[in-house]
């Protein structure tokens, strides 16, 4: 399993948090149990592989980060100027409350990649049109947090 893959995995988690009332953790376990992989393989080629013990603390901390950093709705709501949260996707948001955890909190993710992955993921998932709208979100963003920083 690629870090790309991992990522992508992460994304669907974050997303489907807005649907669940579990403990972060909780809801992890049963996510990324092998029964659970075994399932969405089915589905999937996505889940085709389970993440090997890097891979699945990369994920877990992707997501447990999204879930305690609900600042980043309003983060997201910032740099979406002339945009209500509420009328964003739940999928865009999940894309880019992932990639906005990695650019405030993971410094081994060049900001550019995550931009890059997230833009990737929501072509896959989104039309051009959103996908266009997360990298400008995205973009400016770490411009702005890069910023307020220095």
């Amino acid at each position: 399993m690629t870090r790309s893959t991992a990522r992508e995995i992460a994304i669907h988690l974050a997303y489907q948090l807005s649907f669940t009332e579990l403990p972060v953790e909780e809801f992890l376990d049963q996510q990324l149990s092998d029964e659970r992989f075994a399932e969405l393989a089915a589905e999937d080629d996505l889940y085709a592989d389970r993440p090997n013990t890097k891979q699945e603390a990369y994920i877990r901390r992707l997501v447990s980060g999204v879930a305690e950093h609900a600042e980043l709705d309003a983060d997201i709501e910032k740099y979406a100027r002339g945009w209500r949260f509420e009328r964003i996707s739940l999928v865009a948001s999940a894309i880019m409350r992932v990639a906005m955890y990695e650019i405030l909190y993971m410094a081994d993710i060049p900001q550019g990649a995550a931009i890059s992955e997230a833009v990737t993921i929501a072509k896959k998932y989104e039309t051009p049109e959103v996908a266009k709208f997360i990298n400008g979100i995205l973009g400016s963003f770490a411009r702005g947090e890069v910023k307020e920083k220095d």
